[in-house]
């Protein structure tokens, strides 16, 4: 398995895996156009013969708190770490971009729970980010799980290079 940054000819790809999961209602639909503007968010996870068995994406809000969106992973590489790995990889990047806290909308706050996520009250999130509950079928009567991770530490440029202190 390998993560890598989407490219635009994945999105077709991205937007099926996508499409399986919306078709049961666990996620929102996404348009080719959507997708091709927000190419740059997307990280996909590619199998041994450079097929796509998985995607998330990395939203940024603002100076200090990004969401976690899109995560589909291929029914056929669930249970292979798939999930995990492109979890891992979006935190990593939320790093480098020195953002503290992400979040996520699930049905599956168990997986993000073992991951390192905690579960709050999706009224504890700022309001910015329900722009795209309206297109949810299941809106206003969404039972998604909102779900945090943070870091307890301060970021910092040492010689060129990012690094971490305790708070």
């Amino acid at each position: 398995m390998n993560i890598r940054p989407a490219r635009v000819g994945d999105v077709p790809a991205i937007q099926e895996l996508i499409r399986t999961f919306a078709d049961r209602k666990l996620m929102i639909r996404r348009s080719l156009g959507e997708l091709y503007e927000s190419i740059r968010e997307f990280l996909v996870a590619t199998d041994d013969n450079g097929q796509i068995i998985g995607c998330v994406a990395l939203h940024v809000f603002w100076e200090d708190l990004a969401e976690l969106k899109c995560l589909a992973v291929s029914e056929h590489a669930h249970g292979r770490g798939v999930g995990r790995a492109l979890l891992d990889s979006c935190w990593e990047a939320s790093r480098l971009l020195e953002i503290k806290t992400v979040f996520t909308l699930t049905y599956v706050a168990d997986f993000f729970e073992k991951c390192g996520y905690h579960r709050i009250e999706k009224a504890d999130l700022p309001h910015k980010i329900w722009n795209e509950c309206v297109r949810c079928p299941l809106f206003p009567n969404c039972n998604e799980i909102a779900l945090i991770r943070s870091v307890a530490t301060e970021w910092q440029t040492v010689n060129g290079e990012l690094a971490t202190t305790s708070v």
